[in-house]
């Protein structure tokens, strides 16, 4: 009879919380995973005791027996896990405090301990010392449709040097703070392989993968404390007790974290269908309308151009200097932003950083690829986003820096990390993350991706680009693609749009840019102006710069392909009597020349006017004139000397 009842209780149980509808009409994803969780904060401890129920579904043909999950503040307790032993500094001095998360109990639905079940697993290097992934080996292996339900108790230390997740003094960011179900990837149809779980460790060079879900979740705080999530907050009560208790209801995000400090300010604003919190200090209030125009603008850019924001909330925070560690971070209906109270008008980072992180709901929520083993697939594509909104809203040529004497666009910024750095020659799919050599995580997942898609929409044109995106959107929302789904959109809307123009795919394309390690360099080697003194005879004398006559030419342009990577780009030649023409080449062969035979002599030549291959990574050998200005060496010594005193200023805020 208790089992009977039990049954029934779980049974009612999914019915109600699950696979009830209170955000969305139907749900956006297959919702292979729920978590209700009730949390209380202890200000003085630094923990979160947590209790949990939670499923998962396997949707898989195969038997499975066990699951896999992770423990990711395990990844601060020791210096000894995979995430310090990889770089990213262990808490040090007298201060410092670390973090972990312990599970007290674990029950099946039929109330069996499984504490004993529980395995500690370092799939990616075999650390003994690393306790970020544990593995639950089961009564019954789990059959497909299956589900297999868990009741955890768990207490969460929060570590004082705030990696995305922490503390400091009064201010906490709680994010990776429960265990979590990793992803199971199914075999293929057919296949005599066994899917697997993909639950890697926590790497400083790694962020996450994981299912879309419903989160219900309770917090209990103190009473003064404000609280933002990635939820819609349902009800909020006082506990009685000097707490007060919220409870928060998210449909269909791939994480949920939330964030608790008495000293922030509340402002509300709305987008179409979108009610939007912004929390920040106090002392930033004069920062709130620059920011909800930021998160708006990236709204109304990406509603056009990929796809619709689903969500009814958006909840997103500025935090404050002691909580600096926390900015920059995504979480699907939260994230977190940076800012200062004198940051200049004209500096617009606080908005690159908000649009940046806003972005992210889309590539790492909505179509949740896996950052874990392909983080050029969100963070590379959020930055070539970021970009292309920053510059549009915020000035062509003056994006990210808007001064008298110094416009920089926010293009650049990812073009230039690319270009400058001496590792570029890395592979951008370079499987895992954490495989990437010589500190070049950040520049090839981020720079190098955004700088081969602007190189892209360069080549196939911004309308095509964003059918590309609306495509892709279209197709996997809530569907975890891989790169190899993106490219299969990328030849399929190409074809499509332009048939047969660039070849029966772009493959030629993605082997030299995402899959190769070649650069991109075009070079205008010289040009020639010959006029015959005598037409009809074979008497020549070459043209001396700066001579005017009305004599016949023949002129030639060298040009040249220096780098490895080989792609289509145009080559603009103008006269002395002002005409141009406009040259198609395909960049196969190292060398070409245009020959030319008319009345004027060739003035100048400029390899890709309009800047289409971001990718080559020299602009100053694109071009060649025969009456060089010396001013435009006075105009870049002027914005050198600008460039410097900004960053001496801002250095000292």
């Amino acid at each position: 009879m208790k089992r009977l009842i039990f049954l029934i209780v779980t049974l009612l149980f999914s019915l109600l919380s699950g696979k009830s509808q209170i955000i969305f009409k139907d749900p956006l994803s297959p919702r292979q995973t729920y978590y209700k969780i009730e949390a209380k904060l202890d200000v003085n401890e630094k923990t979160v005791d947590g209790r949990m129920e939670t499923y998962w579904v396997n949707k898989s043909d195969d038997i499975i027996p066990d699951v896999q999950m992770h423990l990711y503040l395990n990844a601060f307790r020791n210096s000894k896990s995979t995430f310090y032993d990889g770089g990213a500094g262990f808490n040090s001095g007298p201060d410092a405090d670390s973090g972990w998360i312990d599970i007290i109990t674990l029950s099946d639905k039929n109330g069996r301990d499984l504490s004993t079940a529980i395995e500690f697993i370092s799939p990616d290097d075999g650390n003994p010392d690393d306790k970020t992934v544990i593995k639950i080996n089961l009564p019954e292996p789990i059959k497909q449709g299956d589900t297999v339900f868990l009741n955890i108790t768990f207490k969460s230390k929060l570590p004082s040097k705030i990696i995305r997740t922490g503390y400091t003094d009064d201010f906490y960011f709680v994010a990776q703070w429960f265990p979590k179900f990793g992803v199971y990837k199914s075999s293929a149809t057919g296949s005599e392989v066994k899917g697997r779980w993909n639950c890697h460790q926590f790497h400083p060079h790694s962020e996450f993968y994981a299912d879309h879900s419903v989160y219900d979740v309770t917090i209990k705080v103190p009473k003064e404390y404000v609280v933002g999530s990635g939820g819609m907050l349902i009800s909020e009560s006082d506990s009685g007790d000097g707490d007060k208790t919220l409870v928060y209801r998210a449909e269909d995000i791939v994480d949920f974290a939330w964030t608790a400090w008495p000293g922030y300010a509340v402002f509300t604003d709305e987008w179409k269908h979108v009610k939007i919190t912004l929390l920040l200090p106090k002392v930033r209030a004069n920062q709130v309308e620059r920011q909800f125009r930021a998160v708006k603008n990236a709204l109304e850019y990406f509603d056009a151009r990929v796809g619709p924001f689903p969500f009814p909330h958006l909840t997103f925070v500025d935090p404050p200097a002691k909580g600096s560690g926390a900015g920059g971070m995504e979480y699907t209906t939260i994230f977190t932003s940076a800012s200062s109270f004198i940051m200049p008008a004209s500096v617009h980072m606080p908005e690159m950083v908000t649009i940046h992180e806003f972005g992210h709901g889309y590539f790492m929520g909505i179509l949740a690829s896996n950052e874990f083993e392909e983080p050029w697939l969100d963070e590379g594509v959020n930055t070539f986003w970021e970009s292309r909104i920053v510059d549009h809203y915020y000035g062509k040529n003056s994006g990210l820096i808007d001064l008298p004497y110094f416009k920089f666009p926010d293009k650049s910024m990812a073009r230039m990390s690319y270009t400058v750095s001496g590792s570029k020659q890395v592979i951008t799919n370079n499987e895992f993350s954490w495989n990437y050599p010589h500190g070049t995580y950040g520049m090839m997942s981020y720079n190098k991706a955004a700088t081969w898609l602007h190189t892209l929409m360069g080549i196939v044109g911004e309308e095509t680009m964003d059918e590309i995106f609306r495509e892709y959107y279209k197709r996997w929302a809530f569907k975890h693609p891989s790169g190899k789904d993106f490219v299969n959109v990328i030849n399929d809307v190409v074809k499509r749009v332009h048939g047969d123009k660039f070849g029966e795919d772009m493959n030629w394309f993605f082997d030299q840019t995402l899959y190769g390690t070649g650069i991109c360099d075009y070079k205008v080697s010289g040009f020639t102006n010959t006029w015959i003194l005598e037409p009809g005879n074979a008497k020549e004398i070459s043209d001396t710069i700066g001579v005017n006559n009305d004599k016949s030419y023949n002129s030639v342009v060298m040009v040249e392909r220096i780098g490895e990577v080989k792609l289509p780009v145009d080559v603009l030649v103008h006269f002395s009597d002002g005409s141009e023409i406009l040259e198609k080449w395909d960049g196969l062969s190292r060398y070409k020349d245009f020959e030319y035979a008319a009345s004027a002599r060739i003035e100048w030549v400029k390899i890709d006017p309009e800047y289409k291959i971001a990718m080559d990574i020299n602009f100053i050998n694109n071009s060649m004139t025969d009456s060089p200005d010396r001013l435009p060496v006075k105009r870049m010594t002027n914005k050198l000397m600008t460039i410097l005193q900004f960053l001496i200023s801002i250095s000292s805020l």
